[in-house]
């Protein structure tokens, strides 16, 4: 039986701190009343913590707004999620860490309106974004319904974070991203580059304008665009992931070609990477089928 993962990415302008989880619990429902079926609904970074057009985000509003992931914020969303019965990524939040930080903090709620797993961004966008950076990768494994990698935004730029993602097994990578300057045509080339060398679905999506870009993309295994917004408008993106094309396109090469995770040989030695201070071991390239915890 091929296993599908049905769902729907919401381009659409960032909602202002402080609105009521209610309000964007209607536009959730927007989202998906013409796509049933959808298991997974998507939207962007920080799409709760909108500073007004243009968007300033200010860094005392965005402290003021931080809660942490035990506050009042995520027990709505994850009630929302049950309300919904779906797989829910509300974007990601402004998180106050156990220490003070302020983390920037994607958030994978599941049908049974629990926080399955979240991920705080490791790459802010600096020097413009006062984050704290995170210290771990994180993988969700939808109950059964398929594996996604979380990824905000800059981390698309570091070819490193897509590829732990993919080894850890994750068969989507969910790049959610507030982009609102022009480089938003670099990563359009980047998520579609990622998808490639690592052989998994990436879904960009892009807040819409005026705030944001947009120019949103879902891209499959080998790097074909499966769903693309026309522009920086509001628009919904909808697909139906086929993810036994991962390993399809792993057993049988992109393009008919290239195998990357099938690379090495028994025994051969491993690569020196001076850069990390580390190597790639071929005794431990193959992606994992093992759920890795993303946090304790």
């Amino acid at each position: 039986m091929t296993r599908t993962l049905p769902l729907v990415a919401a381009q659409a302008a960032p909602r202002l701190i402080g609105e009521p989880v209610s309000a964007f619990a209607e536009e959730v429902r927007a989202a998906v009343a013409h796509h049933p079926g959808t298991r997974l609904v998507v939207f962007p970074e920080l799409h709760l913590f909108g500073d007004g057009a243009p968007d300033r985000q200010r860094t005392e509003a965005l402290r003021d707004s931080a809660e942490p992931l035990d506050g009042p914020r995520v027990a709505e969303l994850r009630q929302l999620a049950g309300d919904l019965g779906m797989w829910l990524v509300p974007g990601s939040v402004c998180e106050r860490g156990p220490e003070g930080q302020l983390f920037n903090t994607q958030l994978v709620l599941s049908p049974r309106g629990e926080l399955a797993g979240y991920y705080r961004k490791i790459f802010p966008w600096r020097p413009h974004e006062p984050y704290d950076p995170g210290d771990r990768f994180a993988v969700v494994d939808l109950g059964g319904e398929g594996r996604v990698g979380l990824n905000i935004c800059y981390d698309a730029w570091y070819p490193e974070t897509c590829r732990q993602l993919a080894w850890m097994g994750a068969e989507v990578i969910l790049n959610v991203v507030k982009t609102t300057t022009p480089d938003r045509r670099q990563e359009l080339v980047l998520a579609r580059a990622n998808a490639i060398v690592n052989q998994v679905f990436v879904v960009s999506l892009n807040c819409a304008g005026p705030v944001g870009r947009g120019q949103s993309l879902i891209v499959d295994p080998e790097g074909e665009v499966v769903a693309r917004a026309s522009g920086e408008a509001p628009e919904i993106l909808a697909a139906e992931l086929d993810l036994d094309a991962v390993g399809r396109v792993r057993a049988d090469g992109t393009a008919g070609v290239n195998r990357m995770w099938s690379q090495f040989r028994p025994g051969e030695p491993a690569i020196e990477l001076p850069v990390y201070q580390g190597r790639i071991d071929p005794a431990h390239w193959e992606p994992s089928t093992t759920v890795h915890p993303t946090h304790p």
